[in-house]
């Protein structure tokens, strides 16, 4: 049977079915001999053998036993071997031979060629000697000692090599050892729980002069972002010692892993290395979670195509353009992977799809078209939660649809199978909050307030009182009912569990229900506080809120000085109403609310046409604006018979768009009244007074 041999010039063997041999020096041997004595436990006659038969000093010869014992399989023998090895005398005297200065290939002479040579066998023997102990160790469970002891091998070639390898090592098996080093040692201390030094460890790593190969490299990259997004462990930015002048600097653990991340694509992008899915993944929860999902669409379409099928780009795309709130772009690319040559049946992507129409009437029937094929396709594949979301979503676009809808009938239907819907969807969802508060804010709408009051303490119970809109619910249900100072109360609680940024909807609500008891100027303290706090959330946060995607501000001054606008219109104090007017416009030069609040100041003012040009302009900005229908509509009905079709089809449009509006039912029978259509009138007026027992100090739409 043919003997194997090590192909390597240093100490080395390779397995073979009969005998096994080492080389070293330019020496080769039989292990026959040695192994026999290992198993005979003589390991000094073992360390002999070696020593007279390759010439070899003691830790070289030790490395060499060690590694045979390893390689045998007997670790705990390995690590007893191992033990005997002087790791820093062996340093001590390979650090004269290897760290001077290296000349040229071509200036050196044989002599010098062969002396180097030793050396770097004799390092590599005992660095790799140390390593396999590392090993050993870490297989027998004792991991701190094995990070210990794999440390110490990076310390080593780092007093032996000031300045890095040299390039004549690079493809040496000395090289190969310290890459393994380099990258087990932050694997050792994460399995020892020493986190903060596995964070060291991963940076110098990364910033020392290792010559890591690509694939070592990366390989340390992405498992360094892994372990900063999911270890929970705050790593802090990098020493004042690696910062370079004018580089960027991450600045918390999610910072460096997204840049870590997108180094890696770039890599791949520049063919350095070969794809691997899991690195998109990592990017993409880190991007998400960091509201950058746009610099995660420019991230996806960067890649070549074929790397991703295009129907899933065109979903992670649309996926990100939403979180983003460009639903138009989102909806555009839907469109395409649902098409009928693409995939049709794709659940998940008919669900964004339908979800993003039903927050825009003007999709919502394109949205229920998504929903029920989601509800088609969920039947029988046992996914009763995705069919209890669809039926959801299609509850919200029937509902949105019927608020469309020019028809009575048809817009009693919508509604009805609206709440059919959400129904259903309740009995496959019963701890889904989010469906509970949209029930709530359902009955709500239309007046079935004991329903509403119900959904909106089921809530509150299911989110802990974590969550404001179950809060504001359930107070502006006991506004509908008339009950203002146990609104005030639930308001109260509210602040309570909310934090200060968080209090601006809840504050402004306080204010109106103070105004409803005919309290203005408590009501006016409100506002004034709230403004406090606005100024103080600009000061905290900062000029820079460029982002698109951070939510908008909880205190919200536009809304402030808007509600003082009203609040002091309501008391005819029209200079001040005007002032806080010119502070909204301020912030936002077109808005038809604030458009609708000056038409009423200067209708106060007996300013007429100005007023009717300011309700006008309110419409060019948002012509669905009800308020603004109302007024105009009630102007007009005063102008003489002439006038009255006008006003009734502007209060008809109004009603049609919201009709549980208690003014446009009054002005509407005003208008019956005057064009002697008295029955009409009446019907009116009592819609008006019934609608006026449950109306609300703030729209129930505003929660959603």
């Amino acid at each position: 049977m043919p003997r194997s041999r090590s192909t390597q010039s240093c100490g080395g063997h390779q397995d073979d079915m009969a005998l096994r041999e080492v080389c070293a020096n330019g020496s080769r041997m039989v292990t026959t001999e040695v192994e026999a004595k290992l198993d005979g436990g003589n390991i000094e006659e073992a360390e002999s053998s070696l020593r007279e038969g390759l010439s070899l000093n003691f830790e070289e010869a030790r490395a060499l036993l060690g590694k045979l014992e390893y390689q045998r399989g007997n670790v705990e023998g390995a690590l007893r071997v191992f033990e005997g090895i002087d790791l820093q005398a062996a340093v001590q005297r390979l650090q004269p031979s290897l760290s001077e200065k290296t000349p040229s290939r071509r200036g050196r002479s044989r002599t010098e060629s062969s002396l180097h040579s030793v050396s770097q066998h004799a390092a590599n023997l005992v660095l790799e000697a140390i390593f396999l102990k590392t090993k050993s160790l870490q297989k027998l469970g004792h991991l701190t000692e094995a990070a210990h002891e794999c440390k110490s091998v990076l310390d080593a070639v780092e007093k032996i090599f000031h300045n890095g390898i040299p390039e004549f090592l690079v493809e040496n098996k000395l090289q190969e050892t310290v890459r393994k080093a380099v990258e087990l040692l932050p694997e050792l201390y994460k399995q020892a729980g020493c986190y903060h030094e596995a964070t060291s460890a991963y940076r110098r790593a990364l910033l020392s002069q290792w010559d890591l190969d690509d694939d070592t490299c990366s390989r340390i990259q992405k498992h360094f972002a892994v372990f900063l997004l999911y270890s929970s462990v705050e790593a802090g930015p990098p020493s004042l010692a690696v910062q370079i002048d004018g580089s960027y600097v991450p600045k918390n653990n999610l910072e460096e892993a997204i840049l870590l991340l997108m180094i890696l694509l770039r890599k791949y992008c520049f063919g350095k290395i070969l794809w691997d899915p899991s690195i998109l993944e990592h990017l993409t929860f880190a991007l998400s979670i960091s509201n950058q999902t746009i610099l995660l669409a420019n991230q996806i379409e960067e890649l070549m195509p074929g790397i991703i099928h295009r129907i899933d780009r065109w979903n992670s795309l649309a996926l990100c353009y939403s979180g983003a709130g460009q639903n138009q772009m989102a909806l555009n690319l839907l469109r395409k992977a649902l098409h009928k040559h693409e995939n049709p049946n794709d659940i998940m992507a008919l669900l964004l799809a339908a979800k993003i129409c039903s927050e825009n009437p003007l999709l919502a029937s394109e949205g229920a078209y998504y929903a029920r094929n989601a509800i088609i396709n969920t039947e029988g594949k046992k996914s009763e939660h995705l069919k209890g979301v669809a039926l959801r979503i299609l509850g919200l676009c029937l509902g949105k649809q019927a608020k469309m809808s020019s028809s009575d009938f048809e817009r009693s239907c919508l509604q009805s199978e609206a709440l059919k819907s959400l129904d259903g969807a309740l009995v496959y969802e019963q701890e889904n909050p989010d469906l509970i508060l949209e029930l709530g804010v359902h009955y709500a709408e239309h007046r079935n307030l004991n329903a509403a009051l119900s959904y909106a303490k089921r809530f509150i119970d299911l989110t802990g009182g974590s969550i404001s809109k179950g809060w504001k619910l359930l107070a502006l249900v006991l506004s509908a009912q008339q009950r203002f100072l146990e609104a005030e109360v639930v308001t109260d609680a509210a602040l309570d569990e909310t934090s200060k940024w968080e209090q601006g909807p809840l504050l402004r609500m306080k204010a109106k229900l103070k105004s409803a008891q005919l309290l203005p100027l408590e009501a006016i303290e409100i506002y004034r506080f709230l403004l406090a706090l606005a100024q103080a959330q600009r000061k905290s946060f900062g000029p820079f809120r460029s982002n698109p995607q951070i939510e908008d501000d909880k205190v919200n001054e536009l809304e402030v000085w808007h509600g003082l606008a009203n609040l002091y219109a309501n008391l005819s104090h029209w200079k001040d109403a005007d002032i806080c007017l010119e502070k909204a416009s301020a912030l936002k030069q077109y808005s038809a609310a604030i458009l609708h609040t000056k038409g009423i100041v200067c209708q106060g003012q007996g300013q007429f046409h100005d007023a009717l040009s300011s309700y006008m302009n309110a419409l060019l900005v948002e012509p669905g604006y009800v308020p603004c229908k109302i007024l105009i509509g009630a102007f007009l009905s005063k102008r003489g018979p002439k006038t009255l079709p006008v006003a009734r089809s502007l209060l008809s449009d109004a009603l049609r768009i919201e009709p549980t509006s208690r003014m446009a039912w009054y002005y509407l029978g005003m208008v019956h009244r005057d064009d002697g259509r008295l029955a009409d009138a009446a019907d009116c007026f009592q819609a008006a007074s019934m609608l006026e027992e449950s109306d609300p100090v703030e729209s129930f739409s505003s929660i959603l």
